[in-house]
């Protein structure tokens, strides 16, 4: 499978991947940001979609941030509705 060398295209894969973990894991981040500690809690997910993510994507792109930002906007930012220290 040819890398994706393209902005538009690694964005579009970091948020399904990041999508996919929020869908599959609903519970587990409600409690996370709950508890404050998101990033302990799904930390081998986050890696495994990571993982994935840098496997797909061309080594120039890997620097644009691109899946930090999908996680943050797809895990964080969409469960604003839950109770938290974090705000």
């Amino acid at each position: 499978m040819a890398l994706i060398e393209t902005e538009e295209a690694s964005r579009r894969l970091a948020r399904a991947i990041s999508s996919d973990l929020a869908l599959y894991n609903e519970d587990k981040i409600a409690e996370g940001i709950r508890n404050d500690n998101l990033f302990e809690v799904m930390q081998e997910e986050i890696q495994e979609g990571r993982d994935l993510f840098e496997s797909r994507v061309a080594p120039a792109l890997l620097a644009r941030n691109q899946y930090d930002r999908a996680i943050v906007d797809l895990l964080v930012r969409s469960k604003a509705h839950v109770e938290s220290p974090m705000w």
